[in-house]
């Protein structure tokens, strides 16, 4: 069962973006330019989105790392 979790490997700031990423399977780097974008375009609104989410998704546990072909 997949859990989601704010990364310790895949991070620039919180490790919002790697958890979301890893947690759908999808690049990192998608994910923030698809928040960078938005958060552009909606005038900061995401970012908020984001400190929220730093905040309330908890980090994983040290026990617990992805390897590359865990995903």
């Amino acid at each position: 069962m997949k859990k989601l979790t704010r990364s310790r490997d895949d991070r620039w700031i919180a490790g919002v973006c790697g958890g979301v990423a890893e947690y759908a399977g999808i690049d990192a780097n998608v994910v923030r330019l698809v928040l960078a974008v938005c958060t552009v375009l909606g005038a900061g609104s995401l970012l908020i989105a984001y400190l929220v989410a730093w905040v309330l998704i908890p980090q994983r546990p040290l026990t617990d790392t992805i390897r590359p072909h865990d995903y």
